[in-house]
């Protein structure tokens, strides 16, 4: 009816829409009236290419000319903008700006950046691309500018900020184990982890600070995407631009050229995927790297790891006498426990099989049959006491996201026992709960070493007995040979050890593909990101690692 009464206004300037309702000026007639107004006035449907354009060309028009207001009133979040834009030339000292709109996409504009950076009497000229996406505001459907922090700059997230001065921090050089200079030239994965040594060891190498436009992060930091969380620890601020050159200090790490230069090939190319390589005795990081480049989820990343988490399950139940290497063990199709109803991968089953068949498999109903015998609380003491897990302490020597998990009830705790539910990893933990298989305790994975700056690792509270240890060895070994891990596996010899995992993601058409291995003094741990079962996509990434490792 409102639109029928909206249809006569437009052609009979009003009279019609009284003469539809009988004439009269009713309370009734007059809302009727009001709100077909208000639908009139309320844009809706897809954006005209016009509207993309002309509202593209008001912000950055208006932006251009220092008309900071203008270009905010442009946004959806005018308030936000204009804070993020004042910034843009008082703190981040940005001057003589020209933007170039390209050509829309759709509802994207990209557009590209040239200025100029002043900071007292040095002056370095700034250029870079950057994109807008136009919607309708909410509430009166008028086309703006989406606003987020990386309209400004793609470096930026929400809650950053730009600023030049004097760098907080002096530059670092850092050095690879055997002195070599590591730069993000030479390996493209360790620019974040270059930004994190920086943050934490600038003041402390003895180098000494130039001016700098960085980003400084805010508290709204983290990927953002591709994960059920952001990661839990800091991101480091990051350097946009030198106006003068500070004189950097040195850094030795524990990084390997070989096996970075390896870890980067595999991850090349390969989006989501992230890797990371450690001494199993140590807990040295010999290589990290990341696919994309942009978010460090080798050390930041909090994902649910799937099936490789049976590891730490495994050695709850063989400690407390739930479960035998080769003795018989349920693994039915389905499992109902909590008001959820658990099947395994294609709803297979081992009829009268063991504990051993039932791992190699990755049979989850295995697992989560026993949860019934489990207290709340058992996993996650057993992640923490055993294998140093979600303590929140571990010091690496950049930031890092040390796993989760959460005590838990019910069908959430079951789900947690085959990696799922509440619990969080990331390809830095999974190579340490290898690790501590092959070594038989928990080191504290490390990328400086302790003694740089005489910061205390992380320690677990206790080991698995010799019993339970060896069994959870046969397990993994079994799996490598005959398992799921076997085809990624092949030709990798000597004492091995492996687990595959997939973890199912909301809104994720594949889920994420997991792997952890151990040969010899090597444990590594990858995951692909929608990438599909675990043992054909990131086992082949981890395989060639341990290969690499001699």
């Amino acid at each position: 009816m409102i639109g029928s009464v909206a249809a006569v206004v437009v052609a009979g300037a009003g009279f019609g829409a009284y003469a539809m309702y009988g004439g009269g000026e009713t309370g009734d007639d007059n809302a009727r009236t009001k709100s077909a107004a208000a639908a009139e006035k309320v844009k809706s449907g897809p954006l005209t290419a016009a509207e993309v354009t002309s509202t593209a060309q008001r912000f950055l028009t208006a932006w251009q000319r220092g008309d900071v207001a203008g270009a905010a009133a442009a946004t959806d979040d005018a308030e936000a903008a204009k804070a993020l834009l004042t910034g843009y030339a008082k703190d981040a000292r940005i001057k003589d700006a020209t933007f170039t709109a390209g050509a829309p996409a759709g509802e994207k504009v990209p557009f590209s950046v040239k200025a100029t950076v002043a900071y007292e009497k040095a002056a370095e000229p700034l250029a870079y691309d950057s994109a807008l996406t136009v919607v309708r505001r909410e509430g009166d459907g008028e086309p703006r500018v989406d606003w987020h922090a990386a309209v400004v700059h793609p470096e930026l997230r929400d809650g950053d900020r730009l600023v030049t001065g004097k760098a907080g921090d002096p530059p670092v050089k850092a050095l690879d184990r055997n002195g070599a200079e590591i730069t993000a030239a030479k390996y493209p994965s360790l620019g974040t982890v270059l930004d994190g040594l920086r943050d934490k060891y600038g003041k402390k190498s003895g180098g000494t600070p130039g001016v700098e436009l960085r980003v400084v992060r805010g508290k709204s930091t983290g990927d953002g995407k591709g994960s059920q969380e952001s990661g839990a620890g800091e991101v480091a601020d990051k350097t946009l631009l030198e106006l003068s050159k500070g004189t950097p200090g040195t850094l030795k790490t524990t990084l390997d050229p070989a096996l970075q230069t390896a870890a980067e090939k595999q991850v090349d190319s390969k989006k989501g995927a992230s890797v990371v390589l450690l001494r199993a005795s140590t807990g040295e990081v010999l290589a990290v790297a990341n696919g994309g480049h942009g978010f460090n989820t080798a050390f930041l990343g909090s994902l649910a790891p799937g099936s490789t988490m049976k590891v730490i399950t495994a050695s709850m139940l063989l400690e407390k006498d739930l479960a035998s290497v080769n003795e018989k063990h349920p693994c039915p199709k389905y499992f109902s426990y909590g008001g959820w109803k658990f099947q395994n991968d294609d709803e297979f089953e081992i009829k009268d099989g063991t504990f051993k068949a039932s791992f190699a498999r990755s049979c989850n109903t295995a697992f989560i049959s026993q949860a019934p015998e489990l207290k709340d609380d058992d996993l996650t003491r057993q992640a923490k006491e055993v294998f140093g897990l979600s303590m929140n302490n571990w010091s690496v020597g950049v930031s890092t996201f040390d796993g989760r998990v959460p005590v838990q009830s019910k069908a959430q705790m079951a789900a947690s026992l085959i990696g799922q539910g509440g619990v969080r990893m990331n390809p830095l933990n999974m190579a340490s709960v290898s690790a501590t298989v092959k070594s038989g305790s928990f080191h504290q994975p490390y990328l400086v070493a302790p003694s740089v700056d005489g910061r205390a690792l992380a320690t677990a509270s206790r080991t698995m007995s010799g019993e339970t240890l060896g069994a959870l060895r046969e397990l993994m070994s079994y799996t490598a040979a005959y398992g799921t891990a076997a085809e990624a596996m092949a030709g990798v010899g000597g004492d091995v050890g492996a687990k595959t995992g997939s973890a199912e993601v909301d809104g994720q058409e594949k889920p994420n593909g997991w792997f952890t291995a151990y040969r010899g003094d090597l444990a590594a741990a990858g995951v692909v990101q929608q990438g599909g079962h675990g043992g054909d996509t990131a086992g082949p990434i981890v395989a060639a690692l341990l290969k690499a490792g001699g």
